[in-house]
């Protein structure tokens, strides 16, 4: 649940550049609802490499992994595993 959480404040803050946390269902996508565009998926992926320690292959940085909170978050947490 900690991941889900970082995942919104960092949303919250650098896109939606709000204090009232992330008003999104963890499903919604990013990119569909205009949440992030292709610049801000870089940013997610630094925002992940650097917080978990994790080497994001660039094959991998796809909406399979970086459109949502559920899809980022489960991407975490089998690249730290």
């Amino acid at each position: 649940m900690q991941i889900e959480n970082d995942i919104k404040e960092f949303i919250a803050k650098q896109f939606l550049f709000s204090d009232e946390g992330y008003p999104y269902e963890d499903d919604t996508s990013f990119l569909q609802e205009g949440i992030i565009d292709s610049l801000g998926v870089m940013e997610l992926v630094t925002f992940v490499q650097d917080t978990y320690r994790i080497k994001v292959d660039p094959a991998e940085v796809t909406p399979e992994h970086f459109d949502s909170v559920t899809k980022l978050s489960a991407f975490v947490k089998a690249k730290a595993t």
